[in-house]
């Protein structure tokens, strides 16, 4: 019988609730049409999009209260545009610390200053800190006002098996084991993802010896909200920490151990305080009274799943990949497994979406998950280097970097961003994205744009595919109008919103907007007549020059289901 801990967790700033653990009234009858397991960001955050798509789904959370320390604790811009779409991003940035700028530190000196730019167009900062508990709260909170889904908390997936039309699970609670069925089973169990292991499946990539500690103390520190890394120090030699700033005074430090100790030694109260305090004295504030929250051991892997839909199981998250923390990757990356995956899902659901469309989120998110593999391999072979080797290149280059401010930068790891998918099977084919502006091409996420001093266009985009049409035309074309009326009428969420520099409101669209003449050319190298086909996740999939009939019936055939 499944037992979770039902004493609250310890906090120095947190205060855990203890939800109480279901067991469904009638165990054998299931109304979800897909079940998450995982009540972590990323499954809470599939859950909430899946609803605001109109999809009642289960979510099976084997513990009764969300869960400890700061863990995930860095979320970018896109990440909030995704959060924006579950619900939380609002009450997210009433708490969080944004920043964007970091230091880099090597014998005493600052040799590294990154600084991530701010772009006035956008609605939210590049980055922005907040304790993953917290995030968890919100997502609960969020989750349980909507009645499209049923959060079964104390529920522990045993086993499971599939065919081609739905997922037999056998599931232990504190009251015992039931059963059901659901068409669709979203694994979002984590790195150690019991789905993943029972499948048999294996990952491919990457596991590094760098380990790190993860530790979070309460201390008021005058420092700003940035990100520290200090290579090699006195206390630590050889060896990396990071530091950020957390809300409610608390601070994540994160420091490399030495090949030689084991977890057990690393996690040994007095071995921690004895770091705490060494860096604390290099910083300047030897002696700084400061409390402990919570502590634990991270070992930096690259390895991703090579395919992520397995017939009526899909993986997101860390259960389809684990990723180095260097670069805020982790639940950055979930995050937008699930914003791809969901709308994908949602037409396999609603029937007018093809199974190739559904198999292209495999293309889609594996693709990003390798190319951040291959990021993530480069910094996480500086931040920890795996072998003697890698550790003389690092320790030249810091040290080079003392003198010469050229190699400064080849230190500088690039931070998690929106994947570009050129390749997609989604993407048009045969329109004029060749001869358009080259960093908005196919597959690139559309940028977004200050529409009033509360508004931006991604909080017009909702979960449709949109046509942005740039026009001061006084109605939209009517070959255009019927193709949108035609996909609408087999079941596609599709709408246009019209960008123009004029007081004209274009009948026909959904919406229409003024914007200045010249940001529209800087944003989008717009001009009258030009069309971007926008996906539900806010990616680019098509582009043309000046609207031609038959463009979008074109570019939606690979993917509509033929019988629709």
């Amino acid at each position: 019988m499944h037992t979770p801990v039902t004493v609250p967790r310890k906090s120095l700033y947190h205060e855990y609730t203890v939800y109480p653990h279901t067991f469904p009234s009638d165990p054998a009858q299931s109304n979800g049409i897909v079940t998450i397991v995982g009540g972590g960001p990323i499954g809470l955050v599939a859950s909430l999009i899946l609803a605001k798509h109109g999809i009642k789904n289960i979510v099976l959370l084997s513990e009764q209260q969300v869960s400890e320390g700061s863990r995930g604790l860095v979320y970018t811009r896109r990440s909030m545009e995704i959060l924006k779409v579950a619900g939380v991003a609002d009450r997210i940035m009433e708490k969080a610390l944004s920043w964007t700028s970091g230091n880099s530190f090597y014998c005493g000196e600052r040799v590294f200053r990154m600084e991530t730019p701010v772009d006035p167009q956008d609605s939210y900062p590049p980055l922005n800190n907040l304790q993953q508990n917290y995030l968890e709260t919100y997502l609960v909170e969020e989750a349980a006002k909507q009645p499209l889904i049923e959060l079964r908390w104390g529920n522990h997936l045993t086993s499971f098996s599939q065919d081609d039309h739905e997922v037999t699970l056998v599931v232990d609670t504190p009251e015992g084991e039931y059963s059901y069925k659901t068409p669709w089973l979203i694994a979002a169990d984590g790195a150690r993802s019991s789905v993943r292991q029972s499948m048999g499946l294996n990952m491919e990539g990457n596991s590094y010896e760098g380990r790190f500690v993860i530790v979070d103390i309460r201390i008021d520190l005058p420092l700003p909200t940035e990100r520290l890394a200090y290579f090699s120090p006195d206390w630590n030699p050889g060896n990396t920490i990071l530091l950020h700033k957390e809300p409610d005074n608390i601070w994540r430090f994160d420091y490399q151990l030495p090949a030689h100790v084991s977890n057990e030694e690393a996690l040994d109260l007095k071995n921690i305080t004895h770091a705490v305090n060494a860096q604390l004295k290099m910083m300047g504030y030897e002696g700084k009274q400061w409390e402990l929250d919570w502590y634990s051991v991270y070992s930096a892997r690259a390895l991703t799943l090579p395919e992520y839909v397995h017939n009526r199981i899909l993986f997101a998250g860390d259960s389809a990949h684990m990723l180095p923390i260097f670069g805020v990757r982790g639940a950055n990356t979930g995050f937008q497994d699930v914003m791809d995956l969901c709308w994908k899902l949602v037409a396999t659901i609603k029937g007018w979406g093809s199974s190739y469309l559904l198999h292209s989120y495999t293309h889609d998110r594996v693709g990003a998950a390798m190319e951040i593999i291959d990021e993530a391999g480069k910094s996480t072979r500086f931040m920890a280097p795996p072998t003697d080797g890698f550790r003389l290149l690092r320790d030249a280059t810091l040290s080079l970097s003392l003198k010469h401010e050229f190699v400064r930068p080849l230190f500088h790891w690039r931070t998690s961003r929106a994947h570009v998918y050129r390749s997609s099977p989604v993407n048009s084919i045969g329109d004029d994205n060749q001869d358009m502006l080259p960093e908005l091409e196919n597959g690139a996420p559309l940028p977004n744009l200050k529409l009033s001093d509360q508004q931006y266009l991604y909080d017009e985009l909702g979960l449709d595919f949109n046509i942005i049409y740039f026009s001061n035309e006084a109605s939209l074309p009517d070959s255009l109008q019927k193709e949108v009326n035609d996909l609408k009428a087999q079941g596609v969420p599709v709408k246009v919103i019209v960008l123009s520099s004029e007081n004209t409101v274009t009948a026909g669209a959904g919406k229409t907007f003024k914007v200045d003449a010249q940001l529209l050319q800087n944003r989008y190298g717009a001009s009258q007549g030009q069309v971007y086909l926008v996906r539900p996740d806010h990616h680019i999939c098509g582009r043309w020059k000046q609207y031609v009939p038959g463009s979008l019936e074109n570019a939606f055939q690979k993917f509509i289901k033929k019988s629709a």
